[in-house]
């Protein structure tokens, strides 16, 4: 989202409390790799080959650690507003976890104004459900699945495992989300003009599209990352739907990035496996799956 559109948010969004988030000291102390795999990239499958099908956003691209088996998975949902953003762009992220033996799975989906919620999320549930179904082939675990994603594709992954909509309607549960790691993710929404575009202006369709709408218990574990110098309210809203989760007995911490804005929490994380941001999901990952990390020997 751009800056003038979170700051004209924070209006609207008096409710939130003082951040009080894990420092991103406790996860960079020691540098820990899952490994140095040769990485398979797999690019433009289609997801969905519908009457209606879109010729390049119903596609997603694989990169996946080259002879390696039984490994979790990152299934990542880009960012942009909810009007911008392709998958093409995160080929260093799918690299650098899956030499790290975790494979990606980066998606796209359709964009506003061409379309409009529940659009964007029906789109991730149908690269979710070929994920689970077709992930085995290329040796991922379907059961290890994590869902990820930044800024508006940090809202997408987190309603997708909150609203149970989407995913039964591919006879999916939510339990077959393993976790969820969203960057800088908007989990709070209102109608209103900053809105608009993607989610029209019925307040109670605004509202339902909002992933803290939908906690309820038996989620599975959250982890919020966001910038110390992140877009206006966006730091709030993580620490409330983090409250929020664990009012419901669910699992759930955030974590805040020093020295990262919107922007560059991402870019860094995509560029080095020493990222503290990245650092972090590799140990969330490995909190909950089968992937084992060794410190790395440094040079």
């Amino acid at each position: 989202m751009k800056p003038v559109h979170l700051l004209a948010a924070l209006l609207f969004v008096g409710f939130f409390t003082t951040p009080t988030a894990r420092s991103a000291e406790d996860v960079k102390a020691v540098i820990k790799t899952g490994g140095d795999f040769e990485v398979e990239i797999v690019k433009d499958v289609a997801y969905y080959e519908g009457d209606d099908a879109d010729a390049n956003k119903h596609k997603l691209d694989l990169y996946l650690p080259n002879g390696h088996k039984d490994y979790p998975v990152l299934f990542f949902v880009h960012g942009g507003s909810w009007r911008g953003g392709d998958r093409k762009q995160y080929g260093p992220l799918g690299n650098v976890f899956a030499k790290n033996g975790v494979g990606v799975v980066a998606i796209s989906y359709r964009l506003s104004p061409k379309v409009q919620h529940p659009e964007h999320s029906k789109d991730v549930a149908r690269a979710f459900a070929w994920t689970h179904k077709n992930i085995a082939k290329h040796g991922g675990k379907s059961d290890q699945i994590f869902v990820s994603g930044h800024s508006a594709g940090g809202h997408l992954a987190a309603l997708l495992a909150t609203d149970q909509t989407y995913l039964r309607a591919h006879k999916l549960e939510l339990s077959n989300i393993k976790g969820v790691i969203a960057m800088s993710g908007v989990y709070v929404l209102v109608a209103n003009r900053i809105f608009e575009s993607a989610f029209g202006k019925d307040e109670e369709v605004v509202k339902n599209a909002a992933p803290i709408k939908h906690v309820k218990e038996n989620l599975c574990p959250f982890c919020l990352i966001y910038a110390d110098k992140d877009f206006t309210t966006l730091d709030a809203m993580a620490e409330q739907f983090c409250k929020e989760l664990k009012s419901c007995k669910c699992e759930a911490q955030t974590i805040k990035m020093p020295d990262r804005t919107h922007m560059t929490i991402i870019i860094k994380c995509a560029t080095s496996e020493e990222d503290p941001t990245t650092q972090a999901m590799l140990e969330f990952i490995a909190r909950h799956s089968s992937l084992k990390l060794k410190a790395k020997a440094m040079k």
